[in-house]
């Protein structure tokens, strides 16, 4: 998946106005793109399950 260079720093804008880590949606975003075009997508869900579990915070992440 390829963002543009806008697209990453509107991504990073509305993430930190939300308090979110953008490094993780971007995350995200990249699983669902990976499974996208499989026939079956098996597993994506536990896949996007162990990334939100990951604690890969920043310091405009809002502590849960």
């Amino acid at each position: 998946m390829n963002l543009s260079r806008q697209d990453k720093r509107l991504l990073e804008e509305l993430c930190g106005q939300n308090g979110v880590s953008h490094q993780k949606v971007l995350k995200l975003l990249e699983t669902v793109y990976e499974y996208e075009f499989k026939d079956r997508r098996t597993g994506v869900y536990v896949a996007l399950r162990e990334i939100l579990k990951c604690k890969h915070s920043t310091e405009t992440e809002r502590p849960a």
